[in-house]
């Protein structure tokens, strides 16, 4: 049985997305307030597995958890690709005339917005985590609350779901990683499918130094998907490039890396893995 640490409880997306990466696997959920905690975990059993968000389409880049991930010394193993749909949920004794007040986590909310417009007789409270409101309103028995998360949650916990699919976009997509300690990497990925990797690096304070990378990339035939820069603090106007890259080429793409570390500073490569799957 696999370890799996999420940030979050049973119920929640990352749950259900580690769910599906894991397929008919049998993993035991270490739940985590914060993802620090999800990297503490690892760092304490280095037979846990680590999932996280990353991105969203919507709401974008979690740009906290690229640093978190580089000073960990873990490395991504794999990813999945979640679509994200929301439910309205309340106790079964509870209905749209009892209910005063609704919680859920701000992202949850934020992408609720035109549902919630629509009901301005609520009271939106932010909580922590979507299928923690959930819970809450069950152990508490909180008439006249309603919570907003997965329909999984609302299965759970015994809610009564009065909506489906309140989400406002539609195309709404999580993007999860995998992470592990480096020695169990193997364990977990399957080398022959690896296709894709993310690497950091930082750049010399010079006239098309990016360009350069950019065109060695490009040359090699390496397919660049993402790439976000943060600000090295204490550092001004300097840089961390997080480039996400995906080959078919297993060479080739280790070709590219050595060509462009001499143009690089602190290259360090986060994850080689397969690219990932979307469900809904």
């Amino acid at each position: 049985m696999k370890k799996v640490a999420i940030q979050g409880i049973k119920g929640s997306f990352h749950d259900i997305a580690a769910q599906k990466f894991f397929n008919d696997e049998e993993i035991q959920l270490v739940c985590c307030n914060t993802f620090e905690e999800i990297f503490e975990s690892i760092q304490q059993d280095s037979n846990i597995i680590g999932f996280l968000a990353i991105e969203n389409t919507i709401a974008g880049s979690l740009l906290h958890n690229y640093e978190l991930l580089r000073e960990s010394g873990c490395t991504i193993v794999g990813e999945h690709k979640l679509r994200i749909s929301h439910s309205f949920m309340c106790l079964p004794e509870d209905d749209w005339d009892t209910l005063t007040e609704v919680n859920s986590h701000p992202v949850a909310l934020a992408q609720c917005r035109r549902f919630l417009q629509a009901h301005r007789n609520l009271k939106i409270v932010e909580t922590d985590d979507t299928a923690k409101s959930a819970e809450i309103i069950q152990q508490d028995q909180l008439r006249g609350h309603a919570a907003i998360g997965p329909k999984y949650a609302a299965e759970l916990y015994g809610l009564k779901i009065l909506k489906e699919g309140i989400e406002t976009n539609k195309h709404n997509f999580t993007r999860f990683l995998v992470v592990s300690n480096p020695w169990i990497a193997d364990e977990i990925r399957e080398r022959a499918k690896v296709n894709k990797a993310n690497i950091v690096f930082a750049l010399p304070h010079t006239e098309g130094s990016l360009s350069q990378v950019l065109s060695i990339f490009s040359f090699y035939k390496i397919n660049l998907t993402k790439i976000q820069s943060l600000p090295i603090i204490g550092r001004e106007w300097e840089y961390l490039f997080y480039v996400d890259v995906i080959f078919d080429d297993y060479l080739r793409y280790r070709q590219s890396i050595d060509a462009v570390l001499p143009l690089t500073k602190e290259l360090k490569v986060l994850g080689e893995y397969e690219d990932g799957k979307s469900t809904i």
